[in-house]
């Protein structure tokens, strides 16, 4: 045993291997599912996954891995390096029902409810779980119908650096180009719950992902403390309780280029007194620090995104995310030291965005004692987080509040703590005039971040808070509402399920950065030369001739390329910046002619230069680099 372990260890500076799963282009890899791959991949090394449906069963072997027993999952990743990506987003399909059912099936027969626990329920399924495994990525496929149980489950793609345990177990972690979704609804209880998911993690980077149809949120970033260090970018989410969901997450958190719409409420960071410890949820910078986006002391940042018709009462939704006010872009619900800033709120019917108390009812678990809140009661658990220390600028609002209830308007404040104040500064409101607030006139009273306020519970808006979310319903006498007369928002009809659409962008070059295999084979460059290698500056090289240029204007460069290519012709003299060319080639000879500058505003200058020439093709895979040597003189001067 001992000298199998030694073996199946990376040697030290060993190159990566690239192990295959599926076919591609006609070609067969070496697995047919994805688990086996991972299980014989060394750390370091790349799984890539060809077009097909994955129907991954790792939770079904008699040993599922080092993971905890309640987290069971369909692929478990637990080697720090590794590199799972998909050929084809949208191709590459792990689908969490049955072996032999159609691809993302809704139909009750095909779902896989997972292995049952001790006390004889199913404990649901995680899609894709990366356990305490640093500097991990997953790219460019699509995860569907992984359900909810009894156990730690229902979350399509999972990077668990130690849920619950209060401690920052992973580091480092990419997740590009991905979908997240279920087709499946019963009921709460074996309904999908989160999409794309990182707990107790920090060094985060997620880039293009599109998620919808969960009963908790789209994205989640949660117990990261003020060490969080996550750029979520470029991400899409619909069809949820929540778009995003942030318990417990602060520091540096950077959210932008994203578009929230179609949820029940759009976009959720908050503090609470549970396993997500520890509380409460601070976007202030850690050590006392400076942000180098906003250039305060808040590293907490929502910006340039798309927060609009988050209006949604039939969607999925359990637990506190199904508490969460319908109509609404953005809740700050118990946090503190956030930036929004740069962004468009348009269409959200209850309020574009809200700075609310969070009064959390939990129970928590030991050791979690409300840290950063204010033990209150009935009921004698209830920890409340105040919301304070958050700006609010430079956003633009259309057409929010339009369901017409007391308060509902662009943005609100309820503040219960003489605290820093929340601040609200060059907000406007598209086609003129000012945006609408709860108090009125905010942007007029609390303009300027950093001085204290007295608090403000705001009753009426606390009011249409807790009517539009029912927070508390199960709190107040039965037969009663904490709705005032007159007040109405949109209550759920008939959950639908959406599927995901279609054409979401692939990754353009899946072969980009992989070593080379049998899928990824490089371009060959081959008869590379110049001619003249020697000129004078009136000749100098620079931006391709055009067809009618001077036939001898200049000099060649020729080449012939295997496949067809985008080359890259970088010109570099010793001590200066290089400068690069991109130009398509087609497959065979080719030919390019250069006369003048390199560019309108690049010249050459005389020197010794080294041309080196690269071909990468349309997967990403780079041929090996040719350099040609050439010299450029000065130009000559006429006698007078």
């Amino acid at each position: 045993m001992a000298l199998a372990t030694a073996m199946s260890a990376t040697p030290a500076g060993a190159a990566p291997r690239v192990l295959l799963v599926g076919s591609y282009k006609g070609i067969p890899g070496q697995y047919t599912t994805i688990q086996d791959a991972v299980d014989a991949a060394n750390p370091g090394d790349w799984v890539l996954v060809g077009p097909g449906d994955y129907h991954e069963q790792a939770d079904h072997r008699a040993n599922r891995g080092p993971q905890p027993a309640d987290t069971p999952a369909g692929i478990v990743i637990t080697k720090s390096g590794l590199h799972l990506r998909g050929m084809d987003r949208n191709g590459v399909i792990v689908d969490g029902t049955l072996p032999g059912s159609a691809p993302c099936s809704s139909a009750e027969s095909a779902q896989d409810f997972g292995v049952k626990g001790d006390d004889g329920t199913p404990l649901g399924r995680n899609g894709i779980l990366i356990w305490n495994a640093d500097n991990t990525y997953v790219e460019n496929l699509t995860v569907c119908n992984f359900l909810g149980g009894s156990g730690s489950a229902g979350n399509e793609i999972w990077w668990n650096g130690g849920d619950g345990t209060g401690k920052i177990g992973m580091h480092g972690y990419w997740g590009n180009y991905l979908n997240a979704t279920s087709t499946f609804y019963k009921d709460e209880t074996t309904a999908a719950e989160y999409g794309i998911f990182s707990s107790n993690d920090t060094g985060g980077d997620w880039d293009q992902t599109y998620a919808s149809t969960f009963t908790d949120s789209c994205n989640y970033i949660g117990a990261c403390q003020q060490a969080c260090n996550q750029v979520m970018n470029h991400a899409h989410a619909e069809y949820s309780a929540l778009g995003y969901s942030g318990t417990n997450a602060g520091g540096s958190l950077l959210v932008e280029n994203s578009e929230f719409d179609n949820n029940k409420d759009g976009f959720d960071t908050n503090s609470q007194n549970n396993d997500d410890s520890p509380s409460p949820q601070d976007g202030a910078c850690p050590n006392g620090g400076t942000s180098p986006i906003t250039h305060t002391h808040s590293c907490w940042v929502f910006m340039n995104n798309y927060v609009h018709d988050n209006n949604d009462p039939n969607v999925p939704g359990a637990g506190a995310a199904a508490a969460g006010p319908v109509g609404t872009g953005v809740s700050i619900s118990g946090g503190r030291d956030d930036t929004i800033t740069g962004n468009r709120f348009e269409n959200n019917g209850a309020w574009g965005v809200i700075l609310v108390p969070s009064p959390d009812t939990e129970t928590p678990p030991p050791p979690q004692d409300c840290q950063g809140g204010v033990k209150t009661g009935p009921p004698s658990n209830l920890c409340l987080y105040d919301d304070w220390g958050n700006e609010l600028s430079g956003n633009t609002f259309k057409h929010n509040g339009f369901f017409g209830n007391d308060t509902n308007g662009d943005f609100g404040e309820i503040t219960t703590t003489s605290a820093p104040t929340n601040c609200f500064h060059g907000n406007v409101e598209a086609g003129g005039g000012q945006p609408t607030s709860s108090p009125s006139g905010l942007q007029q009273s609390k303009p300027k971040c950093g001085s204290n306020a007295s608090p403000d519970p705001n009753p009426s808006m606390t009011n249409q808070v807790a009517c539009d979310s029912q927070f508390f319903a199960s709190l107040t006498p039965l037969g009663s509402s904490p709705c005032t007369p007159g007040s109405s928002y949109p209550t759920q009809t008939k959950i639908v399920m959406h599927p995901l659409p279609p054409g979401l962008a692939t990754m353009p070059q899946p072969c980009a950065g992989v070593p080379a295999n049998a899928w990824c084979q490089p371009p060959s460059l081959s008869h590379v030369s110049m001619k003249p290698r020697r000129w004078r500056m009136s000749s100098v090289l620079p931006h391709l001739a055009r067809k009618h240029a001077r036939r001898r204007a200049g000099t060649a460069i020729r080449f012939t390329v295997s496949v067809p290519a985008t080359i890259r012709l970088t010109f570099k003299r010793a001590h200066h910046k290089s400068q690069t060319l991109v130009v398509n080639a087609h497959a065979g000879a080719n030919s390019l002619r250069f006369a003048g500058r390199l560019s309108r505003h690049r010249r050459m200058h005389p020197g010794h230069y080294a041309l080196r020439i690269k071909a990468v093709d349309a997967l990403g895979s780079s041929s090996r680099s040719r350099t040609i040597r050439f010299t450029v003189l000065r130009r000559h001067h006429r006698k007078r």
